[in-house]
C-alpha cells in the first residue's frame, strides 16, 4: 500500500469527523482543522496519489513554471494546456474578476494583463531564489539558511492570490537532501495532492543535479480545509481507500543525463520526466473555488 494515501485519507477523516465549518472569503465554507504535519520519504516511496487519479503532466509543469521559468504569465501555462490558473488572471485591463458574475474583485496596473501578480514566480525571479538554493547546495553542505520565502510583504497588495505554499526549507544530511514546506492555507481535495507531488519532483530533480540523494520531506499546513460541496468527493476517496486499500506507489523516471536544473524539459510533454507502473483508482472531480 502508498503511504502518501494513507496519510491523506487519514487527514481528510480527521477534518471531517473534528473539523469546525467556517466561512472565508470565497463565499463557500469550509470544514477546517488548524493545523497538520506528516513526513514522507521520498528516497523510499514517491508520493502520488492512488486512490484517485492525479495528473502529474500538469502538476510537474506548474512547479516547474514557478521555479525554472519563474513566470507568473498564465499564458505560459495555458500554452502547454495547463487551466489551473485561469480563474485567477488578469484581464487586459488590469481587472481580475469574479468567474460567475464578472465583478471586478480586485484591480492591477494593466501591466500585469495575463499574469497573477506578484506572486510565486515573480518572487522567486525577483529574489534570484533558485539560484541562491543551487549554489548553496553545491557548494555548503552544512548550510543552515536555504530557506526559499515566497511571502514577501512588499508584493502581498499586487498579488492576485498570495503564496499558499509559501516557504521551503533545504538541507544535506549524509549525502541525502530533505525539505521542510510550510503551507499557509491548504484545499485538502485539490491543492494538497498536487503540491507533494510537485515538491517532491522537486527534490529528485535537485537531488540528481546536485550529486545527492532524494531523502524526506516535512510537511506542515496551517489551516487544513475542505470546501463543504467537497465532502461528497472526498467521502467517496475515503470509502474507496477502506474498502480497497491503496495500490502500489509508482516511480518517478527523470533523464539521468540531465545535471542542470533548467535543462529540464519544461514543454507540455516534459520529455525528462514520467512516471513508471502508475496504478490508480480513477478520477474524483472536486469543484474549484475561486
Amino acid at each position: 500500500m502508498a503511504m502518501w494515501d494513507t496519510i491523506y485519507c487519514e487527514l481528510c477523516e480527521k477534518i471531517i469527523t473534528d473539523g469546525k465549518r467556517v466561512e472565508n472569503r470565497t463565499g463557500i465554507d469550509t470544514i477546517k482543522v488548524p493545523s497538520a504535519h506528516f513526513q514522507l520519504d521520498v528516497g523510499k516511496e514517491f508520493p502520488i496519489l492512488t486512490t484517485k487519479q492525479l495528473f502529474i503532466r500538469q502538476a510537474v509543469l506548474e512547479m516547474l513554471w514557478i521555479y525554472q521559468a519563474q513566470s507568473n504569465d498564465v499564458r505560459w501555462l495555458q500554452e502547454r494546456n495547463v487551466h489551473i490558473w485561469d480563474l485567477w488572471e488578469i484581464n487586459e485591463n488590469g481587472d481580475w474578476c469574479d468567474e460567475k458574475t464578472g465583478a471586478v474583485l480586485k484591480h492591477f496596473d494593466p501591466s500585469f494583463a495575463h499574469t497573477i501578480g506578484t506572486a510565486y514566480g515573480y518572487i522567486v525571479k525577483k529574489m534570484g531564489l533558485m539560484d541562491k538554493l543551487i549554489y548553496s547546495l553545491k557548494n555548503d553542505v552544512n548550510d543552515r539558511r536555504r530557506v526559499m520565502s515566497l511571502w514577501q510583504d512588499e508584493y502581498l497588495d499586487t498579488a492576485v492570490l498570495p503564496s499558499c505554499v509559501w516557504s521551503s526549507e533545504w538541507d544535506i544530511t549524509d549525502g541525502v537532501l530533505n525539505a521542510w514546506v510550510h503551507q499557509r492555507s491548504c484545499d485538502v481535495p485539490l491543492g494538497l495532492p498536487f503540491n507533494v507531488t510537485q515538491y517532491a519532483v522537486l527534490l529528485c530533480m535537485l537531488a540528481q543535479v546536485c550529486g545527492l540523494k532524494p531523502g524526506t520531506i516535512d510537511w506542515s499546513i496551517k489551516d487544513a480545509h475542505i470546501y463543504v460541496n467537497q465532502i461528497d468527493g472526498i467521502k467517496e476517496q475515503i470509502e474507496r481507500y477502506e474498502t480497497k486499500g491503496s495500490l502500489s506507489a509508482p516511480t518517478l523516471w527523470l533523464n539521468p543525463e540531465i545535471d542542470d536544473f533548467y535543462a529540464f524539459d519544461a514543454s507540455k510533454d516534459i520529455k525528462d520526466i514520467r512516471l513508471e507502473n502508475y496504478e490508480h483508482m480513477g478520477k474524483i472531480r472536486f469543484p474549484l473555488a475561486q
